[in-house]
């Protein structure tokens, strides 16, 4: 199968995600008005709008003293401390987890001789995954150019970078100097058609939500007591189910990104009016991301409010003609319902730095290459 030309990547780029810079300025805003452990509790960084070549995106300044922080916008956390949490899918095999935990332990002082904690963070919406626009040699130039001038001391970074959204930006940011640092596996439903194909899952899905006893809740039909509701559901999943190194997103996160037209909101509520699943939707441009979901994870696992609220964005997606990025987790869930796996990545640049940071960066990138993909894959982190 021949693969697509550069020029044929960028035109499928091109469409799929631009900043609207009204919203740039106005999430800028908030994490400025308001105190950021205030919106996300385990995170301090300084946030500001970036304007260059007629297009807009939110940068973030991360302090290296400012370790352990929220993975987010500290590699750190999210290489090693992270990682060691993800050793959990080992279980199974215990051998193995503690070769993974031996393995990770020895790269941290790799990890903190980059520095690259001490970074100032492209189009950084502050979730795990942050779609990013198409940028081509002379953008990534001017781009590069401009933080470097300003931030001599910091590395650069763009995350949620994939092979699949990304082809084309990948290649001009690697023609630029940038290496690519695999982070985890993530999963993309690229069919953009009205009707694309069922899978069985799918069409259960479908089925739970049309015969449903809970009722579906739209964008309008939130209130702050749903504000509320909406970080207790998030912490059940997110924070108590999985990990706490997740953003600890605040009902005043939730609250503030809806009203100022940022995240829309869609869940279910019981019988009595309380609302038992919530899910966070971010448009940018034509892609989809799904930074916030959640339900009450003590209710039974066959009332299917996971598989409801995931549905209700996939469809979210196909009604308005969406490349929707599902993010990492839950990798056989993901699959059955159309999505395909891609290794994503971090692009940094460091060449403006001291050699012992630039030497760590390439080890890293090496390694993480020749040991950290195959993992990645092979256990579909």
């Amino acid at each position: 199968m021949n693969r697509p030309t550069l020029t044929a990547q960028r035109q499928e780029q091109a469409d799929r995600v631009e900043n609207n810079p009204r919203k740039v300025e106005a999430f800028a805003r908030l994490f400025n008005e308001i105190p950021v452990r205030d919106l996300i509790g385990n995170l301090t960084v300084a946030v500001e709008p970036f304007e260059i070549g007629g297009r807009a995106f939110p940068l973030t300044l991360n302090d290296a003293s400012e370790a352990p922080n929220c993975y987010i916008c500290c590699p750190s956390s999210a290489y090693i401390d992270y990682a060691i949490d993800e050793t959990r899918n080992f279980v199974s095999a215990p051998l193995l987890q503690r070769a993974v935990r031996a393995l990770i332990g020895l790269c941290a002082p790799l990890v903190k001789a980059s520095g690259l904690d001490h970074q100032v963070q492209l189009n950084n919406w502050l979730y795990s995954t942050n779609p990013v626009p198409l940028l081509d040699r002379p953008a990534i130039a001017a781009i590069r150019a401009s933080l470097t001038a300003r931030f001599p001391e910091r590395a650069i970074v763009i995350r949620s970078l994939n092979e699949i959204a990304d082809p084309a930006t990948i290649a001009a940011l690697k023609a630029e100097g940038f290496r690519m640092l695999a982070a985890r596996q993530v999963y993309i439903f690229a069919d953009r058609s009205a009707a694309p194909p069922m899978t069985r899952d799918m069409k259960r899905d479908r089925n739970r939500l049309r015969t449903t006893s809970f009722q579906i809740v739209g964008d309008r039909d939130f209130s702050e007591a749903d504000y509320i509701r909406s970080e207790a559901l998030y912490r059940l999943l997110y924070l108590d189910k999985y990990t706490p190194l997740n953003p600890h997103y605040t009902a005043r996160y939730i609250g503030e990104m809806h009203r100022r037209g940022i995240l829309q909101l869609a869940g279910l509520r019981d019988s009595d009016g309380q609302l038992v699943a919530v899910t966070g939707l971010f448009e940018n441009g034509a892609t989809l991301t799904q930074p916030i979901v959640g339900y009450d994870t003590g209710l039974p696992i066959s009332d299917g409010l996971y598989r409801m609220v995931m549905a209700m964005a996939q469809d979210h997606a196909t009604a308005r003609g969406l490349f929707f990025n599902m993010s990492a987790g839950a990798a056989g869930f993901k699959r059955r319902r159309g999505a395909a796996p891609t290794i994503e990545y971090n692009a940094v640049y460091v060449d403006h730095l001291p050699f012992g940071r630039r030497m760590a960066v390439r080890i890293m990138e090496r390694v993480l290459a020749l040991v950290g993909i195959p993992l990645l894959r092979r256990f579909e982190l």
